[in-house]
Formats: structure tokens, C-alpha cells, sequence
């Protein structure tokens, strides 16, 4: 056998084939990147645990976490491919993890629903929650009217809008006919004039309502507001809020999304500028959701919280207001969802979250460009603790 070896081959055995320099270079330069988007992703997911007054990353790997998860499968997937067991394993383990956060910015749809309508049963609940921008469109145009009229044929029972100006609304051709429509109201009134006010307008009874005040540094105020509602023979909270600002002006939202020329220096100077603001707003927001977090927590009522957080699914402020609540879209919600329209549209901050009373069975964004968010629009089923 040796000699025929020797024959065959020469005496020398069989080596195995180099690999090119540019492949070992491709591969030193993923495990260090590999090992950059893993601390990423890993404090990705434990960044709604972090209180923002921490370190100004994890409110920003907040807002960036679908792109950051996305990298991490990039990179799984690149492992797979050169049979790099070792460094793929540790990116599927990051992937399965993710697979659980992601369900609050993705959902596939696993089967095709041919008429929602007949799994709906009789006496649903349909709910809207709009941020209107004081009824002012893109291009400064006062769209009181068109709004109010598309709310009326989006039919909801209950609506809760933020930033609501009550002096266009009031001047608005539409308006009454909008109030027989909503004949009970609360909020609305301009009682502070550095505040665009919020409001919940009902075809339930409003028994009772308050105003909740955030918790917050400076001079903006950023309200809350409550409504006890009588559905059936139950009384029902509804929370609408208005969380503080990421204070991401139109300039700021321009330079990100269209990657505006500026110098090298005044580009520098934006980015910290941006994220100086971000994270203080984000140290605002935070203690505004400990506040509300007690008064919602403490509330012997079946609830529906509702209302522009400015702050993503991924985040510290999230997870403190929707404790103990169903999210309607990680309930039946389906595809990618956006509420805001800037930045990439990729930002969902507007929310419907619901205490164990309440099945969502539809949820749904509807494409209208009347502000600078969507409404968000969800069917709710009601089951009550004191049947007719």
C-alpha cells in the first residue's frame, strides 16, 4: 500500500488547499465586526431595563434595535455559510433571543383571515389614537375639516387625540356635527398655553376625569389625562398621553434621513448636539413613566392606555408603561408597523395597551399623511365583570 502510494503520488501525501489572503482577511475583519454587533446586541435587549439617566447608549440602541437584530441574522447567517460553528452558534443564540423582542416590531401573518368581520362578535369595542400636530399638515395647511372627517368615517367609539388644538377645532366647519357624534368629552381646553392640550372624545358616558402631570425638569409641561367611562355596567379608565419630546426638530430628522452635506466639523457638532438632546429627553420620559406607571398600576378599573410615547417598543419607557398590559399589536397586529412618518418610517411610539378585560382583535395603521403620525385604529372585544 505504501508503495503504491509512493507511485502515485510521489511519496508526498495530499495537502490541503491555502486559503486565499483576502478570504483569512474577510474573516478577521467579520469576527471583529461579529463581536461588535453581538455587545450590541445583547445591550440591545437589556437596554428597557436600563433606566436612561445610565449610559446615553442604550436609549440610542433602543431606537436603532430592528436594524441591530438585523445584523445580528446577517452575521448567523454568514457564519452558517463558511461552517464557522463556533461563531454562528453564538449569533443563533443572539437570533432565538431577539425572536422574542422582535414580536413588538414584526409580526408574519400565519393565515389568511378571509372576513374579519364574522370573527368579531357583536358589540366590539373600536378605539383610535391619533397625535394630530394641532391639525397643521406638512406644508403648514390648517387640516381641521379633513381630520375630524376622516375620524367620523373611521367610525371609532372612543378616540383619544394628542395635540390637539381646540381654536382650529372649534373653527372647523365639520365640528358639530363631529360632537353629536361625540356628544362626551374630556380634555380639550387650553389651560396652559405652553401645552398643545390632549382629549378623549366618547359615545360612552364620562363618569369622571383628571389630569395626570408628568414628572419633568424644565418648563414644558407634558400632560396626562384619565376618563372613567360606563360600558355596560362596568366603568372603564382610559389613559391618554402625550410623553416628552425626543426634541428631533424637522432640521434634525433632514439631516438624518437625507444625509444632508454639511462640513466635517458642523457635522460633529450636530451629532452630539443630537444625541445630547436625545438622551435628556429620554432621562424626561422615563421619570413621566414612573409617575404614570403608579397611577395606571393602582387603578381598580379595567384600562386601555393610549397616546404618543416617543419612545420605541425596545425602550426603558415602554416597558415601565406597559406592565401588566396586552399590547395590541404584538396581540394581532400584522407586518411591520410604523406610527411615525420620519426617520426611515421605521419608529413605532404610539400605542394601545390594554388591561386582561380586553381582546384585541383587529389592529390596523391607517396611510393618512394628515400630521406627522399615523392613528393607530384597534377592534376590541370587552368582556365584563358585571354582565347585563
Amino acid at each position: 500500500m505504501a508503495a503504491f502510494y509512493e507511485e502515485e503520488v510521489g511519496g508526498r501525501r495530499p495537502q490541503r488547499k491555502r486559503k486565499s489572503r483576502w478570504l483569512i482577511l474577510l474573516d478577521l475583519v467579520s469576527q471583529l465586526l461579529s463581536v461588535v454587533v453581538a455587545v450590541a446586541g445583547v445591550l440591545t435587549f437589556i437596554a428597557p431595563y436600563i433606566h436612561p439617566g445610565g449610559l446615553w447608549i442604550f436609549p440610542v440602541l433602543a431606537l436603532a434595535a430592528p436594524v441591530v437584530y438585523l445584523m445580528v441574522v446577517l452575521f448567523a447567517l454568514y457564519w452558517i455559510v463558511r461552517w464557522r460553528w463556533r461563531w454562528a452558534s453564538v449569533m443563533l443564540l443572539l437570533v432565538v433571543i431577539g425572536l422574542f423582542k422582535m414580536s413588538l416590531f414584526f409580526r408574519p401573518e400565519v393565515r389568511r383571515v378571509y372576513d374579519e368581520t364574522e370573527c368579531q362578535p357583536k358589540g366590539a369595542i373600536r378605539f383610535m389614537t391619533y397625535n394630530i400636530r394641532q391639525f397643521y399638515t406638512d406644508d403648514g395647511h390648517n387640516s381641521a375639516d379633513s381630520l375630524l372627517r376622516f375620524i367620523e368615517e373611521a367610525a371609532p367609539d372612543i378616540v383619544c387625540l394628542q395635540e390637539f388644538n381646540p381654536v382650529l377645532a372649534q373653527n372647523a366647519d365639520g365640528y358639530s356635527a363631529f360632537m353629536e357624534n361625540y356628544p362626551y368629552v374630556s380634555g380639550g381646553a387650553q389651560e396652559d398655553p405652553r401645552t398643545a392640550p390632549l382629549a378623549i372624545f366618547s359615545k360612552y358616558r364620562i363618569l369622571h376625569s383628571g389630569l395626570i402631570r408628568g414628572e419633568v425638569q424644565d418648563e414644558t409641561i407634558r400632560e396626562s389625562i384619565w376618563a372613567d367611562l360606563r360600558i355596560g355596567n362596568d366603568t372603564v379608565r382610559i389613559f391618554n398621553n402625550h410623553l416628552h419630546s425626543t426634541a428631533i426638530t424637522a432640521d434634525d430628522n433632514e439631516f438624518i434621513t437625507n444625509h444632508r452635506y454639511i462640513t466635517d466639523s458642523a457635522r460633529e457638532d450636530k451629532i452630539r448636539s443630537i444625541v445630547r438632546r436625545f438622551r435628556q429627553n429620554s432621562i424626561l420620559r422615563a421619570a413621566e413613566a414612573d409617575s404614570l406607571a403608579v397611577a395606571i398600576a393602582t387603578t381598580p378599573h379595567a384600562r386601555i392606555v393610549c397616546g404618543d410615547f416617543n419612545d420605541t417598543p425596545m425602550s426603558y419607557v415602554y416597558r415601565t408603561m406597559a406592565y401588566g398590559l396586552r399590547d395590541a399589536f404584538r396581540e394581532c397586529g400584522r407586518g411591520y408597523s410604523y406610527t411615525f412618518r420620519g426617520f426611515f418610517n421605521t419608529l413605532r411610539i404610539d400605542y394601545v395597551l390594554v388591561s386582561e378585560a380586553f381582546e384585541p382583535l383587529t389592529y390596523e395603521v391607517p396611510a393618512v399623511d394628515w400630521s406627522d403620525h399615523r392613528p393607530v385604529v384597534v377592534q376590541l372585544s370587552y368582556t365584563p365583570s358585571h354582565p347585563l
